[in-house]
């Protein structure tokens, strides 16, 4: 497992692909602890948004900002991801988490996502540079073709920020471009065994189907920047913060409290939300 340190292969692969899938990131007594605190957090339930697709499917996702002392904020803080994601922003400036989401795409019922760049969101946020923003997702269930795994375009983020608008309730990439891109580069499927991470640029053309099977597709995906990658219209303050890193081993032998104090966001108090960077 890879714990502090990525290889030379795989940093190369993250600049030719835009990503790069990590397997058994996590231990299966860490996916156990996370999965069981997700279902059963009071904190998440209450603070989970239904959000729709376009053909009335919904996804629930629970999104935060400052991690905290909880499960899910010893994972977020793990020096396995911050190492990781500072190997590969390749920044001389602290890692900050700017914020992370449980994603909830429940049997038969979870919603889809359209074509989009995470970047197409935050350059809303004014975040001054997509190379140094990225997304850690780990499968809290396995994710393949039948539950709506995830879709990526292979090397899609070196076309640069595409063009976003409304699809429905998302915000969508410009389609002729995505065809394009379709036409130029290779379509994957990100199927994932629960445990295993997938890292991710902020430029990165990605989309997930609806889940039509009679399995869960759950996932926490964190999103992190450079400290030195100002954001002049985000107002939120942990994306500026560098994190308090902790041990792996965290996870697991730590006591936890609660997400119950979290700054989770809330759809009514948000009216940027589409912004935020919440579809996946």
């Amino acid at each position: 497992m890879i714990k502090n340190y990525l290889t030379k292969e795989q940093k190369n692969d993250y600049r030719r692909d835009g990503y790069i899938i990590i397997k058994n990131f996590c231990s299966k007594n860490e996916i156990d602890k996370l999965y069981g605190t997700a279902v059963k957090d009071d904190a998440m339930r209450k603070n989970a948004l239904d959000l729709n697709d376009q053909d009335g499917k919904k996804t629930k996702l629970s999104l935060w900002f400052t991690p905290g002392n909880d499960v899910f904020g010893y994972l977020t803080r793990s020096k396995k991801i911050i190492n990781g994601v500072a190997e590969l922003l390749d920044s001389q400036s602290p890692v900050c988490h700017f914020h992370s989401k449980l994603m909830q795409k429940e049997p038969k019922v979870g919603g889809a996502w359209e074509w989009h760049q995470d970047y197409g969101y935050w350059y809303k946020n004014q975040f001054m540079f997509p190379d140094q923003l990225i997304s850690v997702m780990v499968a809290l269930t396995d994710a393949n073709k039948e539950n709506g795994c995830l879709q990526v375009i292979r090397g899609s983020h070196k076309l640069g920020r595409v063009n976003h608008g409304f699809a429905g309730e998302q915000v969508g990439a410009d389609m002729v471009m995505v065809n394009n891109a379709l036409k130029t580069m290779d379509l994957v499927y990100c199927e994932l065994n629960a445990g295993d991470a997938l890292f991710f640029h902020s430029n990165l053309l990605h989309r997930s189907e609806a889940n039509l099977s009679d399995y869960p597709r759950w996932s926490i995906i964190s999103c992190y920047s450079a400290q030195s990658n100002l954001a002049y219209n985000e107002t939120s303050e942990s994306w500026k913060i560098p994190v308090d890193i902790v041990p792996d081993e965290a996870i697991l032998t730590w006591d936890a409290t609660s997400l119950s104090d979290a700054d989770f966001l809330k759809k009514e108090d948000d009216p940027a939300l589409k912004a935020t960077g919440w579809e996946k």
